[in-house]
Order: C-alpha cells, then structure tokens, then sequence
C-alpha cells in the first residue's frame, strides 16, 4: 500500500472510531446530571480547565439532592483525575467524557475516558448534564475532502482551494485579451486571428498553472475540480487537449458564475455545494460498483461472507477489503481441552447457540483466550498484517444496501483468482488426514 493510500485508510478508520463513539455516546443516559462533556481545543491550557473544574466542584457541593451532589461531585473528581495525565493539552485538543450512566438492565456504570481527535477540534465545551453532548464531534465527520475551483474569465482567473469551510486562494492573474474588433477588411481577419491566438495562449497558461496547482507526485492532489467563469472560457479549458489528463476525470461540475475572482470563488462553491457532498457518496457507488463488475464479467476475483473473506485474507489475496460500518459480528477467541485455539466470528443471533461454545471432548464450556471483541473493530487494528486496504461502506446508496442486504455488508476485491471449493476440499482431507495420524 502506497503512503497516501495508508493515510487515507487510516483517517477513514478514525472516522469510522468516531462514529461509532457518537452512537454509543448518544444512546447513554444519567441517573442525573452527572455526565460531563469537556472539550479543550488547540493551545488551550490544562492548568485553567482544572481551575474551573475546581470552581464548579464548590458550585455542585450546594445541589440540595443528596444522590445527585455525590453523583456530580464523583464525576467532576474524575474529569480532574483525568486531567493530571496530560501535562498539556495535545495538539489536535482533548476530549474528555467522565459520567455515571444507566446500562441495559439499569445498573450503573462508570464512564470515564479521554482521546485526541483525529483532527483539530476548534470547540470549547464544559457541560454537566444527563446525557453526552458530541455535537462538536459530529462537526469532526464533516468531510474536510480539498476541492479545486478555477474562476476564469475575459479579465482573468483565480485558482483556489476549499477544505471544509475554509478556503484558501493559491494564485489570482490578470490577463488583458484584445476585444472583438468591429472594423470591416482585411484588418478584422487579422484582429480576429490574433485574438483567437491570445485566447489559445491563455488557456494553455491556464492549463499549465493548474497542472502545477492541483497535480502533485503525479497524482491529482484534490477530490474533485469546479471550472466556474463567465464567458466560454471554463468550456474550452475543460474541452481542451492542454488540460492535464490527470485532472479531466476529476471535474465535478462546471458552472456559470457572474464574476470573476474572489466573489466569483464564493459564488461557485455556493453553486457546486450539492456536487461536493455527493462526491464521497459517489466515490462509495464507484467501488461497490467496482466490486459487482468483478462478479459480473465472472472474473473469480470476488469474495463475500466471513469464512471466504477470510480464507483470503490469510492468503494475502484480498486488494481491498469492503465492509459494512454497522457490522454486527463479533469474534472469540476460545481454547479447548487439548489446547488447540478456535476462532468464531457470530452473528447476534448466531451467539445465542450456546453449542457453539462447548468443547466437543469434554461437553463443557471451552476457556475463553481473549476477550470477545468487535470483529470491524479487530480489523480496524490488525487489516495491514493482511496487506489489504480496509474501507468502510454504508448502506445509503442503492449499491450499498444491494452490498449489506445481498453479501452481508463484507467481502473484497481479489488480486487473483482463488478456487474456495477446491480450498474447502483440501481442508477437509487435511482434517481427515490430522484424525489419521493422531490415531497412529
């Protein structure tokens, strides 16, 4: 995997993290308000959010209900606690959760954990409530995806940058181009002539600026481009043999603007709003799509379900691994009476057979090696020993939902053909043949 492939499944594992702290975040709830949100952006100090923590432990000693002040007071002192573990506040800002919260069968239990987003967090926040607040966190998922804008027109052309909801201009120019001329004779084939070649200079000049903008180590540098302008001049640029055959396939949208520069820069990213939302969206639909292509041309480089999932993954075929966000399995790791190791990767309805767990031998319980662990948060951990790409998909596109509902939500991409009826095959000898020799 190439380095920006690796940062870029890396920063899709976080936002996966995220969203899954999100839900489980919102659904707890307090016996009262005794869950703390506290959120410390960039350079902040820890020394002044102690401070105010100290102050607002004199505050709670006057709440009148007894339960409710030692509920508060317990979950102030371990915000504090959590606190002492930083000498300063990480670069990206701190989040801190600290609470009592009411479980399933309405116990109480502890919550107390802190984390450095995976980007930085602009947002100040102390709130003592009874319930989570991750709102600041949910603004974190916003895609910060760059998208390149070139403005051009008659008078000139701006290239710029938008990340999230900050935009940066990276070059304005000028270009002063010979008007229609209106004079009749040879003079207005000439005047016409040497205006179409201006014209023909400056979309070349155009076309070469961002090749050097937005093409960096000989790849497109942003998710998608925007031509915008008033005149004809996005079209040709657009249509033209000089713009960069890297970044053609890139163009999400071309739209008429009234201006040029800077107001023409708002007004088209106002105007192309709904296509860069659609772009991660569309990215998604292109590699479920990538993935029934495979299935449909029967090119064999296709698998689906745990067991050929991971057959393949352990012979290092999988190129990329495709899995549903909300993925439902777990994995145990269990130990039998002979010591051999068994992995089991169920389903919630599947946990619910107690036989799965019995140790054949013996009829009992089989010894649980490790803790049962999410299986998307295992390979969140452990996809790079399989040298695959880890992505996660929803099931919000028609593809995405054909993907859960028909493959249930994993499988992946093949470098090769892998025979799984002939692997099933030669297991099953392999066991026959184990039974032989340890009869022997």
């Amino acid at each position: 995997m190439s380095a920006p492939d690796a940062t870029a499944a890396e920063k899709n594992i976080q936002i996966w993290k995220i969203k899954k702290l999100i839900k489980s975040l919102d659904s707890a709830r307090g016996a009262g308000t005794s869950m703390i949100s506290l959120i410390l952006p960039p350079r902040s100090q820890i020394a002044q959010a102690s401070n105010m923590l100290t102050q607002e432990y004199g505050t709670a000693s006057n709440i009148k209900s007894r339960v409710n002040r030692l509920s508060v007071l317990a979950a102030i002192t371990s915000t504090q606690q959590r606190l002492k573990l930083y000498t300063r506040v990480p670069p990206n800002g701190l989040v801190v959760y600290c609470g009592t919260i009411l479980n399933d069968e309405g116990k109480e239990k502890k919550v107390n954990f802190s984390f450095e987003p995976f980007k930085p967090i602009n947002t100040s926040l102390y709130l003592c409530d009874n319930k989570f607040h991750t709102e600041a966190l949910a603004e974190l998922l916003e895609d910060d995806a760059r998208f390149g804008f070139i403005v051009m027109d008659g008078n000139g052309t701006l290239f710029g940058i938008l990340s999230g909801n900050t935009r940066t201009v990276l070059q304005k120019l000028s270009v002063d181009l010979p008007k229609k001329h209106g004079r009749g004779g040879q003079s207005a084939l000439r005047f016409s002539r040497l205006r179409e070649e201006a014209r023909h200079n400056y979309v070349r000049k155009i076309a070469e600026l961002a090749t050097q903008h937005f093409v960096s180590d000989s790849k497109c540098n942003v998710a998608g481009l925007v031509l915008a302008g008033s005149a004809d001049f996005k079209s040709d640029l657009g249509q033209s043999d000089l713009f960069d055959q890297r970044l053609r396939p890139k163009v999400v949208q071309t739209v008429d603007v009234s201006y040029g520069g800077e107001n023409g820069f708002n007004q088209a990213i106002e105007l192309a709003a709904e296509s860069l939302q659609n772009v991660k969206f569309v990215q998604e639909k292109r590699l479920i799509q990538k993935y029934f292509d495979e299935i449909s041309q029967e090119t064999g480089k296709y698998c689906f379900g745990i067991e050929d999932t991971f057959k393949a993954l352990d012979l290092g075929a999988v190129e990329i691994l495709i899995v549903w966000e909300n993925l439902e399995i777990m994995r145990y790791v269990l130990k039998d009476s002979e010591g051999s190791q068994h992995v089991l990767m169920l389903t919630k309805e599947q946990e619910q057979d107690q036989s799965r767990f019995i140790d054949k031998a013996t009829g009992v319980d089989m010894e649980q090696v490790e803790e049962p662990q999410s299986l998307l948060e295992w390979l969140a951990e452990n996809y790079r020993q399989f040298g695959t790409n880890l992505e996660f998909v929803t099931d919000r596109s028609t593809e995405g939902n054909q993907y859960v509902r028909g493959f249930g939500g994993i499988g992946g991409i093949l470098r090769y053909k892998v025979a799984f009826e002939e692997l099933a095959v030669y297991e099953d000898d392999d066991d026959e043949f184990m039974s032989d020799s340890d009869d022997d």
